[in-house]
């Protein structure tokens, strides 16, 4: 599946779908962002010199606490809960829940909690581009962590020469609380995006120009995802809750 682009007054408009989210409808559909984008192509005169390049930072956050159903205790251990969330969260079906590996291209282990994830690729006309993710999951029974350690753009020269003018960090803490009259779960995402503006007229523009419409760019793409992911990462919990009650 392509993230698909397509023209408009103003440049390109991209839309990001994600098929296998849930929307509040008992129905599948495909959610999607749109976002306006402008492309253009530069002539090597009208790049800058590394050193004289400018930075900006994107930032954009997002915390959601959702009710979190428990599970009656089958065990004869009092107090203990064999279908507790974080249960869920260290198994591999939670990893792959909060990592969302069906909507992925390819899925891989790298190393003792790191796993690498390549998406569906980006394409427009003869560029095409495939984003891998490397990220981080460290699950504890108090609560959960991923984080983004690598991004980076598979393709053609051009498209991977891009990777050393950008660098992208996020962190996903969640946390819970069962010993309440309502428990809880609790996501807090933070992504930072650090750009480098190397190409004229660009540079000449205050880093502002830059900073403000990325902000609200990337701020909107936190706000329509975390709500979803959330809504799966339940829904994945209550499934695999089932399967091993189907098994004892």
């Amino acid at each position: 599946m392509m993230t698909v682009a397509t023209a408009s007054n103003n440049g390109w408009r991209w839309r990001f779908p994600f098929p296998h989210l849930r929307n509040s409808s008992s129905s599948r559909r495909k959610a999607t962002l749109t976002l306006p984008i402008k492309l253009h192509r530069h002539k090597e005169n009208n790049l800058v010199a590394s050193s004289n390049a400018k930075r900006a930072s994107l930032t954009a956050s997002r915390t959601q606490k959702v009710k979190l159903p428990v599970y009656g205790d089958t065990s004869e251990v009092k107090g203990d809960q064999p279908y507790h969330i974080s249960h869920f969260l260290s198994h591999p079906s939670g990893i792959e829940a909060m990592l969302n590996t069906s909507a992925l291209q390819n899925f891989e282990f790298l190393d003792t909690n790191a796993y690498r994830c390549t998406l569906p690729k980006l394409a427009l006309f003869n560029f095409e581009a495939t984003p891998v993710l490397d990220l981080r999951v460290i699950p504890t029974k108090e609560d959960c962590t991923v984080e983004l350690f690598s991004c980076k753009f598979k393709g053609s020269k051009v498209v991977e020469r891009q990777n050393d003018h950008f660098s992208a960090t996020m962190i996903n803490h969640i946390t819970w609380d069962t010993n309440i009259s309502e428990p809880f779960l609790e996501v807090d995402v933070k992504l930072n995006l650090s750009l480098e503006i190397y190409t004229r007229p660009f540079v000449s523009l205050p880093i502002s120009a830059v900073e403000r419409p990325g902000n609200l760019m990337i701020q909107a793409l936190v706000d329509r995802l975390v709500p979803l992911l959330l809504q799966q990462l339940l829904q994945d919990y209550n499934k695999w809750v089932e399967q091993q009650l189907q098994n004892c």
